[in-house]
């Protein structure tokens, strides 16, 4: 293993030991920050809601290329962070989505050390990705320097050999049910927000969804009531909608809104409530297959021996393609079981995930208009 693999799975690994669940990414923002100046990254800096900014320059005057990660992970701040590394695997909450994937952004630095760079490149690392955080990281990294950028390229740990050229859009939103409540003996007979919501849930199980383009729903957080003897006087439910068209998207919520306008007339028949929040709301968008950026990454991949999987998904890089601004997501190393305490990667593959990372960086510098 090459001493820079080395250094940037010991960094990963850093990364991964600080607790940053989303809206709580201050400490693991603070580390990087401190790690671009012991760079001697120019333009160091974070923002008021966490991301952290860097600039290498370049040596000519090619337009900037932008390169993002997410500091943000789904686990809470007291998952334990527990490491165990084997011959060719590194095990642990977040160590793949997205320590790795943050710690690359330092390989871009370190990669273009050794190379005359023909532009700058920005990084920012982007609180904000996962769960509810509904892509404000990257909202306000767009917003900052979309306009001085002429492409982005957004970094995720696992996927090696995937080119994410195609944002799914994704709907997501929060029901809760409101109800008198009472004694379960006493009282029995009134109307529970537990039971008003399990079987508009239910109904929600049934909804109608097409194979192609391929659109999705799930019913991810249930919560509510007191005890196991109390009719519940609240509930609610998480919903998430995806489709890989806004046709189709459009379609599913379209079928949700006439479930919720019939289950909310009979909750208010029996004297409760049903009331719909929009929770988030992810763009969509599509670079072609054919931009010089997507081919610059297939190259990049097909020069280490990989074969390209040119594919669709839901990440940062939703935000750029929705304003029809050149954008990518790409993956270092394999690795799996991404949100679940036994994630792992694959610490060979990583070899050739920074190669084509470096020929990626710098093709897009060099030949994206």
């Amino acid at each position: 293993m090459s001493a820079l693999t080395e250094r940037i799975l010991e960094l990963a690994c850093a990364i991964q030991q600080i607790p940053a669940p989303t809206f709580h990414e201050q400490q693991r923002a603070e580390f990087i920050h401190r790690q671009f100046q012991e760079l001697g990254l120019s333009d160091v800096e974070t923002d008021d809601i966490g991301n952290v900014y860097a600039r290498r320059p370049g040596q000519g005057s090619a337009a900037p290329v932008l390169i993002t990660a997410h500091t943000d992970t789904v686990f809470p701040a007291h998952t334990p962070l527990t490491l165990t590394r084997s011959a060719d695997r590194i095990h642990g909450p977040g160590i793949g989505d997205n320590a790795l994937g943050v710690a690359g952004l330092f390989g871009v630095a370190w990669m273009l050390a050794e190379t005359k760079a023909p532009g700058d490149v920005w990084l920012a690392a982007n609180v904000g990705e996962e769960g509810l955080g509904n892509l404000r990281g990257m909202r306000r990294v767009v917003e900052r320097l979309g306009d001085r950028v002429k492409a982005t390229i957004v970094l995720e740990g696992m996927a090696l050999g995937h080119i994410y050229h195609n944002g799914i859009g994704v709907r997501r939103y929060r029901f809760t049910a409101i109800a008198e409540g009472g004694h379960s003996w006493l009282n029995f007979g009134r109307t529970s927000a537990i039971h008003l919501l399990l079987r508009f849930g239910a109904d929600l199980t049934q909804l109608s969804v097409p194979e192609r383009p391929k659109t999705t729903y799930n019913i991810g957080t249930v919560s509510g009531g007191t005890s196991i003897n109390t009719i519940a006087r609240e509930a609610s439910l998480d919903l998430d909608l995806r489709s890989e068209t806004p046709e189709a998207l459009d379609d599913l919520d379209a079928q949700v809104q006439a479930l919720y306008r019939a289950h909310r007339r009979t909750a208010e028949a029996a004297g409760a409530q049903l009331i719909q929040q929009r929770i988030g709301d992810r763009p969509s968008g599509q670079l072609p297959r054919d931009h010089a950026l997507v081919q610059i990454a297939a190259q990049a991949l097909e020069a280490v021996g990989l074969t390209p999987i040119f594919d669709a998904g839901s990440t940062d890089a939703n935000l750029p393609l929705s304003q029809q601004r050149p954008c990518i997501c790409i993956g270092l190393t394999h690795g799996s079981n991404a949100h679940r305490p036994d994630e792992y990667i694959e610490t060979g593959p990583l070899a050739q995930g920074l190669q084509a990372l470096r020929d990626t960086v710098l093709g897009a510098l060099e030949h994206v208009g």
